[in-house]
């Protein structure tokens, strides 16, 4: 019963330490759930499999689960998750070898004791394990940059590891020259057992740290692109009131011509009229809806369709938007319509359509956007469609930031994809404040 107990431990331990290598060194290819499923059935096989005592066996089979694993779940050739998997393999037999080695040579008849010797046996080879592969992954870390962001101050972590590995010697050349009674022997062995979790604890903690700010950085990064629109837009509402109040004293610029006229100065006409025509304000303006910041952004995405050959068309109501702050309307429509737009891109007759109306006797603004589709995407567990971007890690904040703006209005937030007419639907419910 000790044996098994220990051997489960063992491979808990084990597929921890891969979990670290792997998630520390390549980009994922599926959910953390997804990983955590098919990473538990791998180590329950490998767990049953040890119990026949079939050494060679065991080896393969460790070998191959690991393949399966780093070639399913991250972003890597088949060539380099075998390469990982044998170097994976080799470091946990010699690490085994080297410890029992080294318990042998200190202490002959440790390992004779079936309970504390082969439980100190076990945590110590683990936790040399998890040294030098930690050791191992900052190596390959720091000399490929096509993977996780790399922090030099990760490398003062190595000393943990290292440290920890120095006090497990010390607990054996004690126990081997020094008379120790039995419970003090079973704190010796439950302190290795708890040094070892530490050390998974504090690495495991320090990548979800540093996974929130890498997270933060990029959200930063959004409400920084989010200020920048809102003061683009409010630059273009600037423009085209200035445009107003040239129109309104278009009068005067008349009058100025008519005097020069008489004047017989041709070339000062001339030199007026050019200056008047170069004004950024006689740009031509599009009116599309009744609210300004609206009306500036879906000027410009109709812009950018026309470029693209994208059909664009837009429905939206009168007064359905004046109760809505202009930067959530910046974020929500802008974000709304760079999806539409990397969506229905390159697509033969793609459009977008997008429509904005309030509920007949309610309070609640309706906004539906649909666009043509390729295929459809694959959704997180939330309901919401994932990045088909390399990195999915640093993309997919627009999506949040959507959902920020419907939570913030006590709304609801929809998307799924119609197979049939190969489009994509949006559908977004907001409850004005008035």
């Amino acid at each position: 019963m000790t044996l098994t107990i220990l051997l489960f431990f063992t491979f808990f331990i084990e597929a921890i330490i891969l979990w670290q290598y792997a998630s520390s060194l390549f980009l994922p290819s599926h959910s953390v759930r997804i990983r955590w499923i098919l990473l538990s059935t791998l180590y329950t096989m490998l767990f049953l499999l040890s119990l026949f005592r079939q050494t060679k066996l065991n080896i393969i089979c460790f070998f191959i689960a690991n393949t399966i694993f780093l070639y399913t779940q991250f972003k890597l050739k088949l060539l380099f998750a075998l390469f990982h998997s044998a170097i994976l393999t080799t470091i946990m037999g010699l690490s085994e070898l080297a410890v029992l080695g080294i318990t042998l040579k200190f202490s002959p008849y440790f390992l004779t004791d079936k309970g504390v010797g082969l439980i100190f046996y076990a945590v110590f080879s683990k936790l040399f394990f998890f040294a030098i592969i930690y050791l191992l992954a900052h190596l390959f870390k720091g000399k490929n940059t096509n993977q996780r962001p790399y922090y030099h101050s990760e490398l003062f972590l190595m000393l943990i590891p290292i440290l920890s590995v120095f006090i497990m010697y010390t607990f054996l050349f004690i126990g081997e020259n020094a008379a120790i009674a039995p419970p003090v022997n079973f704190m010796v062995t439950a302190c290795a057992i708890f040094l070892l979790l530490i050390n998974l604890l504090v690495f495991g903690l320090n990548q979800y740290l540093q996974k929130k700010y890498n997270d933060f950085i990029d959200m930063q990064l959004l409400l920084q692109k989010e200020s920048d629109s809102v003061e683009y837009y409010e630059m273009l509402l600037s423009q085209n009131e200035n445009q107003r109040i040239l129109i309104h004293d278009i009068k005067k610029h008349l009058l100025s011509i008519k005097l020069l006229n008489e004047q017989n100065c041709s070339e000062k006409i001339d030199i007026y009229i050019q200056q008047l025509m170069k004004s950024s304000d006689l740009r031509e303006t599009v009116r599309i809806c009744d609210n300004e910041m609206l009306n500036a952004i879906l000027c410009r995405y109709q812009r950018q369709c026309n470029d693209k050959h994208i059909a664009f068309h837009a429905d939206i109501r009168s007064n359905t938007l004046q109760h809505i702050y202009q930067h959530d309307i910046t974020s929500l429509f802008c974000n709304l319509m760079d999806n539409a737009v990397e969506a229905a891109e390159n697509i033969p007759e793609s459009f977008i359509e997008l429509t904005v109306q309030k509920k007949e006797n309610s309070n609640f603004i309706v906004i539906i956007v649909i666009n043509s589709c390729q295929s459809a995407p694959l959704y997180n567990q939330n309901g919401f469609p994932i990045s088909r971007k390399v990195n999915k890690e640093r993309h997919g904040f627009g999506i949040k930031s959507i959902n920020k703006i419907v939570q913030q209005y006590q709304g609801n937030l929809e998307m799924y994809y119609d197979i049939t007419s190969g489009t994509f639907h949006t559908l977004i419910t907001l409850k004005t404040l008035k």
